[in-house]
């Protein structure tokens, strides 16, 4: 079954303290050690870490004409920062490897379930 593990961060500049050249090295370390795990695990989809808020473009057509605005369409202290999916077998195993996640020293990991996947050119459900 796959899971999204979302992951929301302090936005860079939004009044936290900025972390070190040095902690954003180990970070990075630490990170690539986890992508690393889950591929020998058999379980790695896909990873993404995104860019700040501030490169974000909202596309809405709710009122049938289609808007595009600058900036994200919530404005919080913790902002969408990337996205893990992996494929394991139950919820419980989703939430050991968002245990093992390094962000959740400064941010939060989101466990959903994916409820339905484009896999191999079809709509497949969950």
């Amino acid at each position: 079954m796959r899971y999204s593990l979302v992951f929301h961060a302090p936005e860079p500049g939004a009044g936290a303290p900025q972390p070190s050249a040095e902690a954003m090295e180990e970070m990075q370390r630490l990170m690539t050690d986890y992508a690393d795990a889950l591929e020998a695990a058999g379980v790695f989809v896909a990873a993404e870490m995104l860019a700040p808020q501030s490169a974000t473009v909202t596309v809405t057509r709710r009122t049938g004409t289609v808007v595009i605005e600058d900036g994200p369409f919530a404005v919080t202290k913790e902002a969408l920062a990337g996205v893990f999916v992996i494929d394991v077998e139950d919820r419980d195993a989703a939430l050991a490897w968002a245990e093992k996640f390094p962000g959740t020293a400064y941010g939060v990991i989101e466990v959903r379930p994916v409820a339905v996947a484009y896999i191999d050119g079809a709509w497949v459900q969950s």
